[in-house]
């Protein structure tokens, strides 16, 4: 593991570069809440800090919504929503093909400030706006291709027509991991279907959410989509609940922890709502004594330092055939010992921070369970405590055999 430790000179200016091109100003306050086409100037809601997890230092304050917000949002959205479901899909699949071209276009700020906000490294941030440019791409080829079956029927001179309508406003719940990617994958179909979209982000990454916000605004201003698209930033107790529990919104797209996922069930079946689901996940790699070991080497050891293993796809178990245990583990131990931690704009970085002080205490008590359980620590296992942020050593460790 190798640790980079330098505290650049300049980061402020850079932070402060990085905001400048979606006017944030450094220490700032701006909205968090928006609907109609435009933000709402001072929300109703708590005060919200965002953290750089490579300094620990606030980045900017954000105004949340409040629940009065969210149903003017929802409102909003409807009545969106209600104009925009007769637009021709092909149109609506014109808009989403602006807006993919509008991430293109501001793909590297946004990606610097994913890795700013977020703590991912910059080439895992540009591949994630990359991942929205690519949904819209093909959204806009399913513009069209909505399709519906046509059935003979048992009456004569009759034929049955099979055809999906427009849903009505969905409401997507996203996770800081992935600030704009998932999002992303909801909205340009929902928008290419004919609906239109709440969107409450992770309190973790607001800054991210709020510059997507204002690429949406910059393109649908002025056309059949403005509207479409409100924003909520504020707390799941807060925000979150008035999204599951209005019945504007038929259909929720929720990304997070399993609990998250059992609440949002929950909270729907009582009103019949509908909900799409991207949950944690325990992920295993195995590898047999024939595989290519150079390859699954370079798999694992990504698979589970990526994004600093916060991803719902992180590798975060190995299952060994016994003929390579032996000889992989002591290749994957060295590896890990050359994974360069630090500040997720360097280039040179493969390993940025944790996300929050929270996440890093979570670790910490995952170390200690693990060791209580009997697990034999391989490699890492420690907090970066000579240094400002959110710094862990990626780890490794044995399970008990049984």
């Amino acid at each position: 593991m190798k640790v980079v430790s330098r505290q650049e000179r300049g980061s402020e200016t850079r932070a402060e570069g990085i905001l400048a091109a979606f006017g944030i100003a450094p220490d700032g306050s701006v909205s968090g809440a928006a609907h109609g086409g435009a933000f709402v100037p001072d929300p109703g809601g708590t005060e919200l800090k965002t953290f750089n997890p490579s300094t620990g230092e606030v980045i900017a304050t954000v105004r949340t919504a409040g629940v009065d917000e969210v149903g003017a949002a929802a409102l909003a959205t409807q009545n969106a929503f209600l104009r925009w479901r007769s637009v021709p899909a092909p149109r609506r699949g014109e808009i989403v093909r602006r807006l993919g071209e509008a991430f293109r276009e501001r793909k590297e700020a946004l990606a610097r400030l994913i890795s700013l906000e977020n703590g991912k490294i910059l080439g895992e941030a540009r591949g994630e706006v990359q991942e929205v440019i690519d949904i819209c791409d093909f959204a806009v080829g399913l513009s069209r291709q909505l399709y519906g079956n046509q059935m003979h029927s048992e009456r004569p001179g009759h034929r049955l027509t099979e055809q999906w309508h427009p849903l009505g406003v969905v409401g997507i719940i996203s996770a800081f991991n992935f600030p704009v990617a998932v999002p992303g994958w909801g909205w340009a179909l929902a928008l290419v279907c004919g609906d239109s979209v709440l969107w409450k982000p992770s309190s973790l990454t607001p800054l991210i959410s709020i510059a997507a916000q204002q690429v949406f605004h910059e393109v649908t201003a002025g056309t059949e989509a403005e509207g479409v698209f409100a924003l909520a930033i504020g707390s799941g107790a807060t925000v979150g609940e008035a999204l599951l529990a209005d019945n504007r919104i038929p259909l929720i797209q929720a990304t997070g922890s399993c609990d998250l996922g059992e609440r949002v069930q929950s909270a729907l079946a009582k009103r019949a709502g509908r909900s799409i689901l991207e949950l944690g996940g325990n992920n295993a790699v195995i590898i047999l004594d024939d595989a290519d070991l150079d390859l699954a080497l370079r798999a694992v050891l990504f698979g589970a330092v990526g994004t600093a293993g916060q991803r719902c796809t992180s590798t975060r178990r190995l299952i060994l055939q016994d003929g390579i245990a032996d000889v992989f583990l002591e290749r994957l131990v060295k590896a890990y010992g050359t994974v360069r931690i630090g500040d997720p704009l360097d280039a040179s970085t493969l390993m940025g921070p944790l996300v929050s002080s929270v996440a890093v205490e979570d670790f910490g008590k995952g170390v200690a369970a693990i060791t209580e359980q009997g697990g034999d620590l391989l490699a890492g296992g420690g907090v970066l405590a000579d240094r400002p942020g959110y710094f862990v050593e990626p780890t490794i460790f044995a399970s008990r055999a049984e």
